[in-house]
């Protein structure tokens, strides 16, 4: 008798075990991911800070371009939502996703300071500090190959206030002064009105830089390399695994297939065309 019951106690134990495993399993299957909720609104928001030639924004018209900004159309299109553009700035891009302004931030530096707040996708490219500066500028004198060489008494770095260029010169000099402004426009007409002496800026911002300036404007990329990061989507930290490898494979397709490089010389062209 004792041993019928404990059999039939172990049967229903066993029943209740598929039961929890079945209602785990359905419940798994109805979950609704990040990318469906935003495919039920109907629009992906795209935080953008402007960053040429990333991120630009027409003053006139308030159309975004660059090729961050067209990787949040095609992405956009992939989920077969609207692409809605929230202006931000740098140092609010962070705080912005945390707070759901936006579903993702476009261009933004992988540091490991940002991942303890935000997810990252994989890189959509590879980012590097540079500095420019007038190669008639009687401070910089000389051959310079590091940040130490050009880190002197009286010479005025100018930066965009957040940005990850913001954060690593601020830790490299010691005698230098660093300007913050506001805006990547801001910096240049600082170093041209020579109230700076220093535009800390991405490379490839910074090589559009000296191409419309050929004839004063020279690129300094510091050896040892002042940062060296992914610029990629940011996106908020709630996601799953499998909300994050979406964005992935949309952008390792994008990048394989020279989609990205393409996007980022058009952004370059329009750079260089209203630069004259």
């Amino acid at each position: 008798m004792r041993s019928t019951l404990l059999s039939i106690a172990a049967r229903g134990l066993s029943a209740l075990a598929v039961a929890a495993v079945l209602a785990g399993t359905a419940s798994a299957q109805t979950a609704e991911g990040y990318w469906q909720k935003v495919q039920g609104a109907g629009v992906l928001r795209c935080g953008a800070a402007v960053a040429p030639p990333y991120v630009m924004r027409d003053p006139a018209t308030g159309e975004y371009s660059g090729f961050f900004a067209d990787l949040c159309r095609e992405f956009a299109d992939t989920l077969k939502v609207k692409p809605e553009f929230v202006d931000t700035t740098w140092d609010n891009i962070v705080a912005g996703l945390q707070a759901g302004k936006w579903d993702v931030s476009l261009a933004l530096n992988r540091t490991p300071a940002r991942a303890l707040a935000v997810n990252f996708s994989i890189p959509a490219m590879q980012y590097q500090i540079s500095l420019v500066y007038n190669k008639q500028n009687p401070k910089l004198a000389g051959e310079a190959k590091s940040v130490a060489d050009v880190d002197k008494p009286g010479v005025t770095m100018a930066v965009m206030s957040g940005t990850a260029q913001d954060k690593a010169i601020s830790a490299a000099v010691k005698q230098a002064t660093v300007m913050r402004l506001p805006s990547n426009d801001e910096t240049r007409l600082a170093l041209m009105s020579r109230r700076a002496d220093i535009v800390v800026d991405a490379s490839d911002t910074n090589q559009l830089l000296t191409q419309s300036n050929p004839d004063w404007a020279v690129a300094l990329n510091p050896e040892p390399a002042l940062a060296k990061q992914g610029v990629s989507f940011g996106l908020p930290h709630q996601l799953s695994y499998s909300d994050i490898e979406v964005v992935n494979i949309f952008l390792e397709e994008k990048v394989a297939t020279g989609a990205v490089d393409a996007l980022i010389a058009k952004a370059n062209d329009e750079v260089l065309k209203g630069a004259k």
